[in-house]
């Protein structure tokens, strides 16, 4: 029987859903499949390597669907955080039990260290942070501080996953209690990485200095 990386994947999904684990070994799940071991490893080396690629789907997803949508492009920055996140949320909660099914599993590892399954996916989200971080500091929603800008993909990963947590965890009709943890987080992030008061204070202070 011809197979491929989506039936694959969609049997593996299925099987973790109603076995509650993922299967003993590729030769077993294969043989369920009704497929060859060899065929298997054509297109994943591992069943993490499956996840991986769930994971790193949604985030694609998440941005088909906000690029797709023509008033998106004319977003501020902050703006554009805000969508990703609700956008983000929609696509998981589609999702829900396979994504309770993976932070069971993340949970258990009891350790700050990002999980394999999710390494591509922070990979991508960082570098879509980077990027709303070079269009803020364009124009100027974002202050540009060289000591502590490289650092701001790392923290908006962790805001990431203390709202998947939060989303996780949300028993609130509509998951409204998560949205609303989505609006607090962003735009008080914001208030920090933009022109503060604090900043003008110091631009004050540096211009007093030089003309002293």
């Amino acid at each position: 029987m011809a197979t491929s990386p989506d039936k694959i994947k969609d049997a593996y999904i299925m099987y973790l859903l109603e076995e509650g684990q993922q299967p003993a070994s590729i030769y077993a799940f294969a043989k369920k499949l009704k497929v060859k071991e060899t065929e298997f490893y054509e297109y994943y080396n591992s069943f993490e390597q499956i996840e991986s690629g769930v994971w790193a789907g949604f985030f694609e997803q998440t941005l088909v669907r906000l690029k797709s949508d023509e008033v998106f492009h004319t977003y501020s920055v902050r703006e554009k955080l805000l969508a990703f996140y609700y956008t983000w949320i929609e696509v998981l909660t589609s999702n829900r039990s396979f994504v309770l099914r993976s932070l069971k599993d993340f949970r258990m590892q009891r350790s700050m260290r990002t999980p394999a399954a999710l390494e591509e996916f922070k990979y991508q989200f960082e570098k879509f942070i980077k990027d709303l971080m070079a269009e803020g500091r364009e124009s100027q929603e974002v202050k540009s501080r060289q000591l502590v800008e490289t650092k701001y993909p790392t923290a908006f990963w962790y805001q990431t996953m203390w709202l998947l947590d939060f989303w996780s965890k949300d028993t609130s009709k509509g998951f409204e209690k998560t949205d609303t943890a989505i609006e607090k987080a962003v735009n008080t992030a914001f208030d920090l990485i933009g022109v503060s008061a604090l900043d003008s204070v110091l631009d004050l202070a540096k211009f007093l200095y030089q003309n002293r």
